[in-house]
């Protein structure tokens, strides 16, 4: 009964290769380092006249790369740890507000996302200044929560939109706490969407370079800064083996979050 209204097929041969050109678009430029971190080369070059994993051995025998490494998987870790609880109750209290009200405050939590990264990179440095945080861990994970709240926020808002409040009134007219709610109610339907929250809040604090550049310092140093500084002394292809590793570690988070997903889809 459909059939005159049958899709045309050159229509969609047509949709997916635009999807395909776009995706190699948008790809291309980042997978370019993969084959160049394995270079013999001393310069990046593109393509690799010989292979070799010099610049990785570089990477792992070196103490200002490791030590960078470390600082930036502590204020990453630290920093998801903050944002994760902060930006799910911000997204749990925001639900129950008057929808004016809901608005402005999201938006409010929203601004380090918005905002150009180098005005909230200054204004983080003149405030930790004043507290003498400046080149701490502790200012550094504080600056990189405040960007991964944001992040946290709007997947939480999103995972509450299809909450069932009415187990939780369940619960709570059968006189359990607040704790025994959260755990036994509230944290099983958001399960998934936390583990997504996590995950993104972890990998903005690793991949974050401005902030780290205006508040980092010494061996507290994050590994985007000290590979922009590489960059900016010499050409030092170290910094395309640390590249490929952080690659790979956000196709894993992908990975990570496309399969949380198909084990929270009931189909």
């Amino acid at each position: 009964m459909l059939d005159g209204f049958a899709e045309n097929r050159l229509l969609s041969w047509t949709r997916w290769i635009f999807a395909l050109v776009m995706m190699i678009f948008l790809i291309a430029p980042s997978l370019i380092v993969v084959p160049m971190s394995f270079s013999s080369s001393d310069y990046l070059e593109f393509p690799p006249r010989d292979s070799s994993l010099r610049w990785y051995e570089s990477f792992f025998h070196s103490l200002a790369w490791l030590q960078a490494m470390r600082a930036s998987l502590v204020a990453a870790t630290l920093s998801a740890v903050i944002s994760v609880p902060v930006g799910t109750l911000a997204a749990y209290a925001a639900r129950k507000l008057p929808l004016r009200v809901k608005v402005v405050v999201g938006a409010f939590l929203l601004t380090p996302a918005i905002v150009p990264s180098i005005l909230v990179a200054i204004g983080y440095f003149f405030v930790l200044a004043q507290l003498g945080l400046v080149g701490s861990m502790v200012g550094l994970v504080l600056g990189h929560a405040a960007l991964a709240i944001p992040v946290v926020f709007v997947i939480m808002s999103s995972a509450f939109a299809g909450f069932d409040p009415n187990q939780e009134l369940a619960a709570e007219s059968l006189g359990a706490g607040r704790m025994t709610v959260w755990k036994s109610v509230i944290i099983p339907q958001i399960r998934g969407a936390l583990f997504a929250s996590a995950l993104l809040a972890f990998v903005t604090s690793l991949d974050e370079v401005v902030i780290a550049m205006f508040i980092s310092a010494g061996p507290n140093a994050t590994l985007p800064k000290v590979m922009f500084s590489a960059l900016r002394d010499k050409i030092d292809p170290t910094v395309a083996a640390i590249s490929t590793m952080l690659i790979s570690v956000a196709v894993l988070a992908v990975v990570a979050l496309l399969r949380s997903g198909r084990k929270q889809d009931p189909t």
